[in-house]
């Protein structure tokens, strides 16, 4: 485990933040929950640098986006947005971080179980922001059950991120082996 950070370590980390933001830029205003690209680079920034240097990445990208600079997708920024009925989906990267750092620590490695972290941690982020998008929704006097929210805002994205989980499991592997 690796204890202090390196300029390489920060620099990668940097970048990657930068790639979570050009990722959350390409987006599809197809569905009520717009499609981005940004679960493909959360899954690449675990796969790539790890879960230490993948979560930092992933707060950076949030915390940028939070102080508004415009990372988010549709170039949003601010609280707002976090506060906003998308912000639990942002949110819930941290948290799928976070349990593919835990998880990274206490399992032997694989790349079949590090796959199924990150798939578990998919799920707990579609949980957390489902919650989230139901609570500002509601609050906001827009009546919106759990089931509904679910099926407008998870279930077209559940193919679409498994093949970006893929995607980024065969980018970060062969990026790995040119890495410097």
């Amino acid at each position: 485990m690796k204890k202090t950070f390196t300029v390489k370590n920060l620099i990668m980390i940097a970048i990657t933040a930068a790639v979570i933001t050009v990722c959350s830029w390409i987006t599809v205003p197809f569905f009520t929950i717009p499609f981005t690209m940004q679960t493909f680079a959360v899954f690449f920034a675990l796969k790539f640098l790890g879960g230490r240097d993948g979560l930092i990445s992933i707060l950076v990208y949030t915390l940028l986006g939070a102080v508004g600079v415009p990372v988010f997708s549709g170039f949003g920024a601010g609280f707002g947005v976090l506060a906003g009925p998308t912000g639990g989906y942002i949110a819930g990267f941290t948290l799928c971080a976070a349990l593919y750092l835990a998880c990274g620590r206490f399992t032997k490695k694989s790349a079949l179980r590090e796959d199924a972290v990150l798939l578990l941690g998919l799920l707990l982020c579609y949980g957390f922001g489902t919650v989230w998008f139901v609570k500002v929704m509601n609050d906001g006097g827009a009546a919106t059950t759990f089931w509904g929210a679910l099926s407008a805002c998870v279930l077209p994205f559940v193919a679409p991120d498994i093949v970006k989980l893929v995607l980024a499991h065969i980018l970060a592997a062969r990026l790995k082996k040119a890495r410097f």
